[in-house]
């Protein structure tokens, strides 16, 4: 395929948008006989009217929920995703059908049982607890490894071989030993698969997902896309802009980096290669800005819900504490973006190629599902009220006009689409739940937190460059929910016992695997982008970094200075460290792209890095102290 092919041919855009979203869940997605795709159909839209009335009128115990969500999607995902990407028969074999009927024999088994479970739970399991246990969580791993690949499955297993050889482990790693019988009678109960990243993807997840479905199908979404081409558009290098501030948009109610990427790059990416941008630079370009879009509230894919679940934040709280450094992210990426356009002397779109800005005004109240589900959030509205709020509002607007009305066919349509977007963070969670059973019943992740500060010693600094390190890895390997849920499960203990806030400990460790996604040398979101490009993946990957390095600095801003996460604080304090927070991402910007007020090179580009690095966290001199003083990074005292 061409460079002219993508640019002239949107089909071939779309095709290949497709093809990047399937590949970060693994590409196993198979294709149905007729009639299975009719049961397809009508099993998506039952699994979500489920959802949506239980958590809207008729709640039932957490246990059943929780069972129900993952057995029936588990049994839609055996449909839904191959065995091997190399599988080329037409609809769902013998032994997928077995794996959803035995999914759902285990919630049948969890049912009947409840009473008891209740009480063997951790203590004296019988045979068939121990038999469900096991080929429930058996499903759980295989589920997992088709949709969203090896690397979590493995890193479960890890953990749960770690059970039988604790005893033979040395130092802080060593345990008595766990026996077969408890593991997975303990694993797969409320303590693992159906606990609190189970709970998230039941309630939160689910709920988000068919929010953004109902504006996906409506085209209501597209306005958002439109709406960012007709402010950005006619500046220099305008798609590169577009891309960063459209993504900013969407990420509000989509928190997949590579579903960001597929509903963006379809746009932008050809556009940035028509005004001069090389393919690898504009895929790397949508990859780094679509990234974002999971730190952007109020959905910050998934990972605020899971943060309030683990920490006991409120999510109104964690969503506003996000608002700075999600904004400070996508400002490093826009100063980059238009730092390389002054340098490269881009060209802005012309009027007729972009929507009518008049039009778009007019329009504004497409806004208004977002407006009413972050107000339903900040005058203090449960998140499932909110969603459901929004929700509604999205059907409401969009009967305001006939290309975006929604009869029952689309109603179904998004129900359906849904269900079946929500079945990869559902087997993700699911899994990282094993891993949150085994931290539990081992007790490893308090031992890991006496690991790190027994590296880290007194000093905060090393143990934050040590959590990121951490975070980043997990990150590259799974997906960012995933990797943020086991990070806090692993490191943010050992934060917070060295004095860091939990919300600052949490914040970080989050930020970090969601950077993850363009980080080297497995960047998921710019795998996607590079297929819409039609550019060399690694090559791309290691331009996405570059784009988001200037944003790396941001958690450590907001760790010596919480005000940037609207903590405490009056809004004079707050805006002053805003201020220079800003202006150290700029200066890092420009000199990472060789342009401040003109081409910079040699010493002074190495001097406005070190200018940055000192604005940046010096500004953020609040109960700290000078982030760069020796006190600070040596000798700080875990009382200080």
């Amino acid at each position: 395929m061409t460079e002219r092919d993508h640019i002239d041919n949107p089909k071939l855009s779309l095709e290949a948008a497709k093809a990047a979203e399937d590949a970060e869940v693994g590409g196993n997605q198979r294709s149905l006989r007729p009639w299975e795709k009719h049961f397809f159909f009508w099993l998506c839209i039952a699994y979500t009217s489920f959802h949506i009335w239980s958590l809207n009128f008729y709640p039932i115990d957490p246990w059943i929920y929780r069972s129900m969500h993952v057995s029936f999607g588990s049994a839609i995902g055996f449909m839904m995703y191959r065995m091997r990407k190399s599988e080329q028969r037409i609809g769902v074999p013998w032994h997928d059908w077995l794996f959803g009927i035995l999914s759902v024999l285990c919630f049948v088994y969890l049912l009947i049982e409840l009473d008891g479970l209740l009480f063997r739970t951790g203590g004296a399991p019988q045979t068939m607890d121990v038999v469900i246990g096991f080929i429930g969580t058996l499903l759980v791993l295989e589920l997992t490894r088709r949709c969203a690949g090896l690397t979590l499955p493995i890193i479960s297993i890890v953990f749960m071989l770690y059970c039988f050889v604790g005893p033979w482990m040395p130092g802080v790693l060593h345990h008595k030993g766990i026996e077969f019988e408890m593991l997975f009678s303990f694993v797969y109960s409320m303590e693992g698969v159906f606990g609190p990243t189970t709970s998230v993807s039941s309630t939160y997840i689910i709920l988000f997902i068919v929010f953004a479905a109902f504006l996906q199908v409506s085209k209501v979404g597209d306005y958002f896309i439109n709406f960012a081409f007709a402010l950005a558009g006619r500046s220099r290098g305008g798609p590169a802009k577009v891309a960063v501030l459209s993504s900013a948009l969407m990420g509000t109610i989509n928190g997949t980096s590579a579903g960001n990427v597929a509903a963006t790059g379809t746009f932008t990416i050809p556009l940035m290669k028509k005004v001069g941008y090389p393919p690898r630079s504009a895929g790397a370009i949508e990859a780094a800005a679509s990234t974002g879009g999971q730190l952007m509230p109020p959905v910050m894919g998934a990972g605020a819900f899971i943060m309030a679940e683990i920490t006991g934040i409120k999510y109104a709280d964690i969503m506003v504490a996000a608002v700075l450094p999600s904004l400070l992210y996508f400002l490093a990426v826009f100063f980059m973006v238009d730092n390389e356009s002054k340098r490269l002397n881009m060209r802005g779109m012309t009027p007729d190629e972009l929507p009518d800005v008049g039009l778009m005004v007019r329009r504004i109240y497409m806004f208004a599902p977002l407006v009413v589900l972050i107000g339903g959030l900040v005058s203090g509205y449960s998140v499932i009220r909110s969603g459901t709020l929004g929700l509604i509002s999205a059907l409401l607007v969009s009967w305001l006009h006939a290309e975006t009305r929604m009869g029952p066919k689309k109603i179904l349509d998004a129900l359906h689409l849904g269900g079946k977007g929500t079945i990869q963070l559902m087997a993700v969670c699911a899994c990282a739940g094993i891993i949150v059973g085994v931290i539990g019943l081992t007790g490893v992740g308090l031992r890991f937190s006496s690991l790190i500060l027994s590296i880290a010693g007194d000093s905060q600094f090393f143990a934050l460059v040590f959590a990121m390190a951490i975070a980043i890895l997990l990150g590259m390997g799974m997906p960012t929910t995933a990797a943020y849920a086991v990070a806090a499960s692993v490191v943010a203990p050992g934060l917070i016992k060295l004095g860091i806030e939990p919300l600052v400990a949490h914040m970080f460790v989050f930020y970090y695997a969601v950077i993850s996604a363009i980080t080297p040398p497995v960047a998921l979101a710019a795998y996607a982008a590079a297929a819409i490009s039609g550019s060399d993946p690694m090559k791309t990957s290691v331009t996405s970094f570059v784009y988001g390095m200037a944003a790396f600095l941001v958690p450590f801003m907001f760790f010596y200075s919480p005000s940037l996460l609207l903590q405490g604080d009056d809004w004079v304090k707050i805006g002053h460290y805003a201020v220079t927070a800003i202006a150290g991402v700029y200066l890092l910007a420009g000199s990472l792209q060789r342009w401040f007020l003109g081409p910079i090179e040699g010493l002074p580009r190495w001097a406005a890095v070190c200018c940055g690095a000192v604005v940046g966290l010096g500004g953020a001199r609040n109960r700290r102290g000078w982030p760069w003083s020796c006190r600070r990074h040596f000798h700080l005292s875990k009382n200080s």
